[in-house]
């Protein structure tokens, strides 16, 4: 089945209450289509998804035009003596995503912080919330006391950038498109029922990251399952990730809508095959569809694929 990659801009139009993360963006998106055009289109779009032909692969959201600093030990990065630039380098987590083919030491060096790649630094914010109590039509103690919830808050019309991996013959661009036109209609994350996670999708067109010469790692661009995929683990870097999920739509109402805990490796890992680099798409693996997820729904998946770029490391050293 071919895989091509494509990038998909977003206009964020409200504030998000759940992070633009790949894995949780990739359920969504299952659950959109499957509204749209019903369970069985969706259980046909998932043929294959746990057997290493996933239909479709999604990333995390980045500012656009960027992509998150890979997982690296600090070795890797420009020395500095001055502790104070250290310290500023450590809010520089993004890396120019047309630099991808320059040596990594060059990318690493032009690195910037959210303020430069966003043009203003997103705010987290805590919003009051309120539970009324039908019986008295106030607020009041235990479940109906008023609470605080946190959201992200970007400048108006904040551009985003997201990486699909899409089969072909299962989801053409203009397809995906339209999905995620519809999952920002509706709103993405937490709170979308009182307007968080609206956006709008701007364009959506096939991409390419430029490779290195002597590329010899995948570098990611969302939580992954790398888990038995054949890296080695002594020239790979990841952070881990615990995914506590829980169901949304119709399942969140079900008796247990919380799934089993994930550990998976958090975006920006870089993972380095045992035997000879290929170029490829992707990375990971398709997890669950075998009741292990879900007891709601045994059918339940979950996203541990990842688009990736390619990395140098043999040369940053």
């Amino acid at each position: 089945m071919p895989h091509s990659l494509h990038r998909a801009t977003l206009a964020l139009h409200t504030p998000l209450g759940t992070p633009l993360a790949g894995d949780t963006l990739f359920g969504q998106m299952c659950w959109t289509l499957r509204e749209a055009a019903g369970e069985a289109e969706l259980r046909r779009r998932l043929d294959g998804y746990t057997r290493g032909f996933p239909w479709l692969v999604v990333s995390d959201g980045f500012p656009c035009g960027f992509l998150p600093r890979p997982t690296l030990p600090q070795h890797f990065a420009p020395q500095i003596d001055d502790p104070r630039q250290r310290k500023a380098a450590k809010r520089q987590r993004w890396l120019r995503a047309d630099d991808t083919g320059r040596p990594l030491a060059k990318q690493l060096a032009a690195a910037v912080d959210d303020e430069q790649a966003y043009g203003r630094s997103p705010r987290d914010e805590n919003r009051s919330h309120n539970t009324i109590d039908r019986r008295t039509g106030s607020t009041g103690e235990g479940a109906f006391a008023p609470y605080t919830m946190a959201q992200s808050r970007h400048a108006a019309g904040q551009r985003i950038d997201l990486y699909l991996v899409l089969d072909d013959d299962r989801l053409p661009a203009a397809e995906a498109g339209r999905l995620l036109a519809a999952l920002g209609s509706m709103g993405f994350g937490r709170d979308a029922s009182v307007g968080l996670g609206k956006f709008t999708v701007e364009s959506i067109a096939r991409a390419a990251f430029a490779e290195p010469t002597r590329a010899g790692a995948y570098w990611t661009l969302a939580p992954c399952a790398p888990q038995g995929q054949g890296f080695r683990g002594s020239d790979s870097y990841w952070r881990v990730l615990t995914r506590f999920g829980r169901h949304g739509n119709t399942l969140a109402l079900a008796r247990n809508p919380f799934k089993t805990p994930l550990l998976l490796a958090a975006s920006g890992a870089v993972l380095t095959p045992a035997g000879p680099f290929e170029r490829r798409p992707f990375v990971g693996q398709g997890l669950g569809g075998d009741g292990s997820l879900s007891k709601a729904e045994p059918a339940t998946v979950h996203q541990g694929y990842a688009p990736v770029a390619a990395i140098d490391l043999e040369t940053a050293t």
